[in-house]
């Protein structure tokens, strides 16, 4: 994921978080604007989840992920992270996380709807 698509103001995350509704699945909570423009991510982890060594390899681990589609434009996404991927392996939160990500119709073109394994 580039930079330039990466949501990190506070006051961004909160306009998110406060005026649209969570999708939630498994051990994700995910909020999502449409706005003009290109898409953003943002991913926000809890200190109860661990200490900064595993928030930040989760945060590097989601960011993978995403990366490896491709989006429509005009959207900003929020991820918040639950306690309960810390049981996963990252075939389980690849999977989990596509499956949610493909309920919100914000993959582009061929990738829409198409479950890969």
């Amino acid at each position: 994921m580039k930079k330039k698509n990466i949501v990190k103001n506070n006051r961004d995350f909160q306009r998110i978080i406060h005026h649209n509704k969570p999708y939630k699945y498994k051990d994700y909570v995910i909020y999502l604007e449409r706005v003009e423009g290109d898409f953003h991510f943002g991913i926000s982890v809890s200190k109860k989840l661990g200490n900064a060594v595993t928030r930040n390899k989760l945060k590097r681990q989601i960011r993978s992920i995403i990366s490896e589609k491709d989006y429509q434009k005009n959207f900003n996404c929020i991820i918040i992270l639950g306690k309960g991927i810390l049981t996963k392996n990252y075939t389980e939160m690849r999977d989990n996380l596509w499956e949610a990500l493909n309920h919100l119709n914000i993959y582009s073109g061929e990738e829409l709807c198409k479950k890969e394994k």
